[in-house]
C-alpha cells in the first residue's frame, strides 16, 4: 500500500486501474484489503472501467495506530479522504463508504460537496441520523482481557469481527469513543448530489435504506435482500446496483 502524511496521521492507501476515480472507505474495524479487496469490489468496479482508491482510515489497517480519542471522529476522517483526493490531485470523485464509513463519507459530502461527485451509503440507514447505541459497551468488548469477557452481544460481534482483521484494539476502543457530532435530516436535505443509500433487510445496525433515502432529495434506496450488516458488503446485487448507479454518469 501507499502512504500519505494527513495532518498528525498517516494514512496508507490502494490506488489501481483507470477512468474516472470511486473513493472507498471502509467500515469500524475493518480495512481496504477486507472491506473491498477480499470482497471483489476492487475486480468489480476496474472491470467496469474506473480508478479505484481506498484509504485505511486511521488507527486501522495499515494506517498509524493513535490511541487519544481526539484524534478520532467522523468529520476528522472525512478530511483524511479529502486529503487523499488532494494527496493525488482529485478534483472530484465518486465516493462509496460503508458503516462507519458512510458517515465519514456524508461528512466529506456535507463539509467539501465540491469534491463529492455523487455518494453511497452502504450498510448504514436511518440510523445514521438516529445513531446506532451506545458505544461504550462496545469500546468496553474490546478493552476486555478477551473475548470470554464481553457479554453485550454488540460487543462481542465487534471484538470478534476486529480479533478476525487483526485490529489495534486500543485504538479501535479510542476510535468508538471519539467526540460523536450529529448529522441531522435538515443537513442531509440539504445535500443536491445523486445519492445511493444501500443496507440489508436483516440488517439492525444500519436500519432502513428507504428511511434515510427520503430525507435526501433524489436518492435512491437498495434494500440488499436478506442480509445482515456483517455480510452485505460482499452481496452481488449489492455490487451490481453500486456499478448501475455509477454507470449513470459515466
Amino acid at each position: 500500500m501507499n502512504r500519505f502524511q494527513s495532518d498528525d496521521a498517516e494514512i496508507a492507501f490502494l490506488d489501481e486501474g483507470e477512468g474516472e476515480p470511486v473513493l472507498l472507505i471502509h467500515g469500524f474495524a475493518s480495512n481496504t484489503h477486507v472491506n473491498w479487496v477480499h470482497t471483489s469490489w476492487f475486480d468489480t468496479l476496474k472491470s467496469a472501467g474506473r480508478r479505484v482508491i481506498a484509504i485505511d482510515n486511521r488507527g486501522h489497517g495499515e494506517s498509524e495506530k493513535l490511541h487519544d480519542r481526539a484524534r478520532y471522529g467522523a468529520p476528522l476522517m472525512a478530511e483524511d479522504a479529502r486529503r487523499l483526493l488532494d494527496h493525488l490531485e482529485i478534483g472530484r470523485a465518486d465516493v462509496m463508504g460503508y458503516s462507519m464509513g458512510a458517515r465519514i463519507t456524508a461528512f466529506l459530502a456535507l463539509n467539501n460537496p465540491e469534491r463529492v461527485r455523487s455518494a453511497i451509503f452502504g450498510g448504514l440507514g436511518i440510523n445514521m441520523v438516529r445513531g446506532v447505541g451506545d458505544p461504550e459497551p462496545i469500546a468496553q468488548a474490546l478493552e476486555a482481557p478477551s473475548l470470554d469477557h464481553v457479554q453485550d452481544m454488540t460487543g462481542r460481534m465487534f471484538r470478534q469481527f476486529a480479533e478476525k482483521t487483526g485490529s489495534d484494539l486500543p485504538a479501535l476502543a479510542a476510535c468508538m469513543r471519539s467526540a460523536r457530532q450529529k448529522i441531522t435530516e435538515e443537513a442531509l436535505g440539504g445535500l443536491s448530489l445523486p445519492v445511493l443509500v444501500a443496507v440489508g433487510t436483516k440488517d439492525h445496525v444500519g436500519g432502513s435504506a428507504q428511511d434515510l433515502a427520503a430525507l435526501i432529495p433524489g436518492a435512491k434506496a437498495f434494500p440488499i435482500p436478506d442480509r445482515d450488516h456483517m455480510v452485505s458488503v460482499g452481496d452481488k446485487a449489492y455490487k451490481a446496483a453500486v456499478t448501475a448507479f455509477l454507470g449513470e454518469r459515466a
